[in-house]
């Protein structure tokens, strides 16, 4: 599947009370911070409501997360 980018539509694996998050919700990638010599590679995720309001902004580590992926309509679909 590759790694996380900037943009990806991605879901939690886990609760992340502090955030006030849990399993399952659906979030967007906004940033993506690289790997440092003191920090492990991180995501800033924005999670939003059905009416695209935001309602959390939080920094997670990729193997928190997991990237949904949308399938195309089939194009000769009888």
């Amino acid at each position: 599947m590759g790694e996380i980018q900037l943009l990806d539509v991605v879901a939690l694996l886990e609760d992340v009370p502090e955030e006030g998050l849990h399993r399952g919700e659906v979030g967007t990638v906004v940033e993506v911070f690289p790997a440092k010599d003191d920090r492990p590679r991180a995501l800033l995720v924005e999670f939003s409501d059905r009416s695209g309001r935001a309602y959390a902004f939080a920094d997670l580590r990729p193997d928190q997360l997991i990237r949904l992926q949308y399938r195309e309509a089939a194009r000769d679909a009888a």
